[in-house]
């Protein structure tokens, strides 16, 4: 079964800009996705263990990262299924502090480049306080 985003393909423009998120991510975000995902590595919970190993505190889960991001081009789509590649590289940790604020993940988007097969490519931005945590993030996204 081929799925494909509720946007067509003919009204998308390199250069078009996906609304821009910003996520919270905070101690207990950590939690409930390392029960989520099973990855309950000890530096994404423990301060004393995170500092211990050369972090600069507990840190959220890169999958965890990439998956927010994710969640820009998603809900631009309006289908999860529609984007059939995505990968990113990982250049910066996301650091969440032990206080109820956590941190802010800010998350953007811009087509990048149209593809065949009514496809298009996006590129993403995410930062932290105006660190870049991601590169190379591009989604492919198959288009009505």
């Amino acid at each position: 079964m081929t799925v494909t985003a509720k946007l067509a393909y003919a009204d998308v423009n390199v250069g078009d800009e996906l609304p821009a998120q910003d996520f919270t991510v905070t101690r207990a975000s950590l939690i409930a996705y390392a029960g989520a995902s099973g990855d309950h590595n000890i530096i994404h919970w423990n301060e004393r263990v995170a500092k211990a190993v050369g972090l600069p505190n507990v840190i959220a889960h890169g999958m965890f990262t990439m998956a927010e991001a994710g969640r820009v081009v998603t809900d631009w789509a309006g289908d999860p299924g529609a984007v059939v590649e995505y990968g990113v590289r990982f250049s910066s940790p996301v650091v969440v502090p032990d206080d109820d604020a956590g941190t802010t993940l800010s998350v953007g988007g811009v087509v990048a480049e149209k593809l065949d097969g009514n496809r298009v490519a996006v590129d993403l931005t995410a930062a932290v306080a105006g660190t870049g945590v991601l590169t190379k993030a591009r989604a492919v996204v198959r288009l009505a």
